[in-house]
C-alpha cells in the first residue's frame, strides 16, 4: 500500500492507495496554520487509518521544495519555512517518503493517463494558478520549480502576475461570484481573454504536445474549452503552433494520485 497526503492552503488530504493506485481510504483534516500543529494532527490521522504497513509515500507542498534535503521552503497561503516535511511524515508512517510540489504531482498523474502524448503541461486555475512540466511520464527537472502563475504579463497597460487576473480568486473579486455560478457564453469569453493571455506565453516556451487544465477552474472546462481554442488560434504562428487542450480527467484528486505515482516511481522496485 502507498500514502498520500496532499498539503492545501485551507485542508489536508490523506488517502492510502494500493499498488494499482486504487484509492482505499480517504481522510481530511483542516491544515493549521502553525506547522508542529499540523504534524500532530497528521499522525493522529494516520493513526485512525486502517492501514498500517506503507511501502512509501508521497507528500504535495503547496510551495518550493529543497528536494535534496526532504525540506519545504515556502508554502504559497501558509506561514511555514523551511520545515523538514520528509523527516517528519516518515517518523510518523514508518516508510521511505518523498516530496515534490503539488502542481507537478497533479500534472503528473494527469500525464499518466494519456501517455500518447510525450510532452504535457499541466496547469491547475484554482484560487491561484499552478503549472508543472512532464515529460515521458517524469516531472522535467529543469522545470520542476516553475511557477506559471507568477508570469508577469501586461494587463490594463501594466505589468501584473498572471495568476493575479486570472485565477479563480480573481474571478471571484471581478464578477462577485465563484466560477462555477457562471453559466453565460460572454462572461466566460471574456474570462477567457485572460487565460489566454498566459497560456500563449507558457506554450512557445513549453513547447508541449499537450495542454491539460485543471484545479477547480478546470472542473468547468467545457464552460469555455471552444472559445479558449478560438482565442488562442489567433496567437498561432508557424513556430508556435496551440497543441490540443483537455479538461484534467480527476481536476479535485489529481494531487493525491500524483503522490502514488511519484512514490511508486522512486520506491515501488524497493522493499
Amino acid at each position: 500500500m502507498y500514502l498520500g497526503v496532499d498539503i492545501g492552503g485551507s485542508k489536508t488530504l490523506v488517502a492510502t492507495l494500493d499498488a494499482h493506485g486504487v484509492i482505499k481510504e480517504k481522510q481530511k483534516f483542516l491544515t493549521p496554520r502553525d506547522y508542529s500543529a499540523w504534524v500532530e494532527e497528521l499522525t493522529r490521522t494516520v493513526a485512525r487509518l486502517e492501514t498500517k504497513d506503507f511501502q512509501a509515500a508521497g507528500v504535495a507542498v503547496p510551495g518550493k521544495i529543497d528536494r535534496s534535503h526532504g525540506v519545504g521552503r515556502t508554502f504559497g497561503n501558509l506561514p511555514w519555512q523551511n520545515v523538514p516535511v520528509q523527516e517528519d511524515v516518515e517518523r510518523i508512517v514508518g516508510c521511505p517518503v518523498v516530496i515534490e510540489n503539488d502542481a507537478n504531482l497533479a500534472g503528473l498523474s494527469e500525464a499518466m493517463l494519456v501517455p500518447q502524448y510525450r510532452r504535457v503541461l499541466y496547469v491547475t486555475i484554482s484560487t491561484g494558478i499552478g503549472t508543472g512540466v512532464i515529460e515521458d511520464c517524469k516531472i522535467d527537472p529543469g522545470l520542476a520549480d516553475s511557477e506559471g502563475g507568477q508570469m508577469l504579463l501586461e494587463h490594463r497597460s501594466k505589468l501584473e502576475k498572471w495568476e493575479a487576473f486570472a485565477s479563480g480568486h480573481a474571478i471571484f473579486e471581478r464578477y462577485g461570484k465563484p466560477a462555477k455560478e457562471i453559466t453565460d457564453a460572454d462572461t466566460w469569453k471574456r474570462i477567457v481573454r485572460l487565460f489566454a493571455l498566459g497560456f500563449v506565453e507558457l506554450i512557445a516556451v513549453v513547447q508541449p504536445d499537450v495542454v491539460i487544465v485543471g484545479g477547480s477552474i478546470g472542473t468547468y472546462f467545457d464552460r469555455y474549452d471552444k472559445s479558449l481554442a478560438t482565442e488562442l488560434k489567433k496567437y498561432e504562428t508557424p513556430l508556435v503552433k496551440i497543441p490540443p487542450f483537455r479538461q484534467a480527467a480527476r481536476p479535485e484528486e489529481a494531487v493525491v494520485y500524483g503522490c502514488y505515482d511519484l512514490a511508486k516511481q522512486v520506491y515501488g522496485h524497493s522493499h
